[in-house]
């Protein structure tokens, strides 16, 4: 299944709430989510298993970049799993080891039927990722907000790091807000 997402980087998270509010937005929810994320064996370039959760609900998902550039460049195979911990015993029984441990904050907002989550990660500033159901959607309902254009982006989580803060996660295997283990090497 495609996603149609976008990223707005280091946006002004009251302005927007305020303004999606203001304009009948329902909030969602507010969680602290977990994820591990394992490579294929062998590992295949752009995409991973992740297995996710919010508290409430977890996920397991095949991930895969098609092409970073386009907001429908992301291929997502999820399912909803009844055990965070449980279904990571099972990853490693089948030989998966995370190679990342990672936490961030989440506040959903529904507006036009288009999900905006800002997403507040270790060391960045909080952006917010925006969702539909059609690149249309997505490019219809960022036309209502201001924001710089050069921090619009459709960049995964990790290529955000990298290309935007010079931040390789491959070099934290843990990344939470506890706790940033970095690699010895």
């Amino acid at each position: 299944m495609r996603e149609y997402e976008v990223r707005i980087l280091e946006v002004d998270v009251e302005s927007w709430i305020s303004y999606l509010e203001s304009h009948g937005a329902v909030k969602q929810g507010e969680w602290l989510q977990k994820r591990r994320v394992y490579d294929f064996h062998p590992v295949i370039p752009n995409k991973w298993l992740r297995l996710r959760t919010n508290g409430e609900k977890t996920m397991l998902a095949i991930k895969e970049i098609i092409d970073k550039n386009r907001i429908d460049g992301t291929r997502e195979l999820e399912i909803e799993v009844s055990d965070y911990d449980k279904t990571n015993e099972i990853l490693k029984e089948l030989g998966y080891t995370p190679k990342g441990v990672q936490e961030n904050r989440r506040v959903r907002y529904l507006y036009k039927e288009v999900e905006f989550d800002f997403d507040t990660w270790p060391f960045i500033p909080t952006y917010v990722e925006v969702e539909g159901k059609s690149v249309e959607e997505v490019e219809a309902i960022l036309k209502e907000f201001s924001f710089d254009p050069s921090k619009k982006t459709t960049y995964d989580v990790e290529s955000v790091y990298r290309e935007f803060y010079h931040i390789r996660l491959n070099d934290y295997p843990v990344l939470t807000f506890e706790e940033q283990k970095s690699c010895e090497y």
